[in-house]
Order: structure tokens, then C-alpha cells, then sequence
């Protein structure tokens, strides 16, 4: 009898150490990585087209290397981006060096999700008001760095944004007058 109880107690300990362990995972928690001091674009500089931000002199913006995890109902902020050439995306896409039509259902990912390129070309799933769209990665939304030419001299993206091409919201069935940023979540397809 004392060795069932015993055993019990065995395994009941086992268990809250594993969930510990795994509560406690690395990548569970996402922290800010630093910051980084705004500078004034030049004049001309900082496509405003879906209403972006441009970064602001001395103005401190916090970085991110991570985003949080991934689960089959991932919560995050959609916003808008052009993907074309000339939109406020500025560079072409970081998967494949391409511009993107904004007919095309295409996002980029902030710097955490995109995990250094491994979600280039992948398909992924989001909701939101009752309405879903599948959407292929194409670029990430840089959560390290920002306010440069590179960044078209636009902040670096919080460490939870879905940046998504007007086909996205189309197909969300959002209004283009409240197009720009709402809640969502998404998962891999």
C-alpha cells in the first residue's frame, strides 16, 4: 500500500515539474531585445500611403528579436501594407525579392513569428469578424530595427503584427474606411 502511494506521489511530482519546466520554456516569454532612438526622415521620405507612422526625432521605440508563441489561435494586430512597388512597404519582399500585387492575399510577419525566413512561401490562416483568409508569407515586418532608408523611415513593427496586403482585408469583409489595424489571430494552415 505504501509503495502505491509512494508511486503516486512519484508520478504527481514528475508532472509539476515537467509543467513547470515547460511554463518556464524559453520562447514562452517575450521580452523587449533594446530600443532605438528615432530620427527625422528626410523630407519626402516616409511613404504614408496606409497611414504609417513615420519615426520621430528622439522618440524611443522598443525592439524585439521574439513574438509570442505560436498556438492554433495565435492573437495578434492586423495592419495594412502595400506590398507594390512604390507602396509603403518599401523594399521588395524578404522571401523572394519581389514586389507583390495588393489583389494578391500576401502578409508580412513581425521579426519573432517570421523566425529568420523559415515561414517564407508558407500558408497561413486569419480570422477575424466571423471571416477567414488564407494568406502566403512573403516578407517580415521588422521588430529589430527601423527608422531608415531600408525601413522606409518607419518605426520597427511591435513583436505581434500580422502586416497584410488589401486582398487581406478584403476578404475579411473589413470596410476600406476602417482598414488599418484591428484584432485578429491566426494559425498555420
Amino acid at each position: 500500500m505504501k509503495k502505491v502511494i509512494y508511486s503516486r506521489i512519484a508520478v504527481l511530482l514528475l508532472f509539476l515539474l515537467f509543467a513547470q519546466a515547460c511554463l518556464a520554456a524559453p520562447g514562452k516569454k517575450c521580452k523587449p531585445s533594446g530600443i532605438l532612438k528615432g530620427k527625422k526622415p528626410p523630407h519626402g521620405k516616409c511613404n504614408q500611403e496606409n497611414n504609417s507612422d513615420c519615426c520621430k526625432q528622439g522618440m524611443r521605440y522598443t525592439t524585439y528579436k521574439c513574438s509570442p508563441p505560436v498556438t492554433r489561435h495565435t492573437k495578434a494586430i492586423l495592419t495594412l501594407n502595400s506590398f507594390e512597388k512604390g507602396g509603403d512597404g518599401g523594399a521588395p519582399a524578404a522571401c523572394d525579392g519581389k514586389y507583390h500585387s495588393d489583389r494578391t492575399p500576401v502578409v508580412a510577419l513581425s521579426t519573432g513569428w517570421f523566425n529568420k525566413g523559415k515561414r517564407c512561401h508558407n500558408k497561413i490562416k486569419i480570422s477575424a469578424n466571423g471571416h477567414s483568409v488564407v494568406a502566403k508569407v512573403v516578407d517580415e515586418c521588422d521588430s529589430t530595427m527601423g527608422c531608415d532608408s531600408d525601413h522606409d523611415f518607419q518605426p520597427p513593427c511591435p513583436n505581434n503584427i500580422v502586416d497584410a496586403s488589401k486582398a487581406v482585408w478584403k476578404a475579411l469583409h473589413v470596410p476600406e474606411s476602417n482598414q488599418g489595424w484591428m484584432d485578429v489571430v491566426w494559425s498555420e494552415v
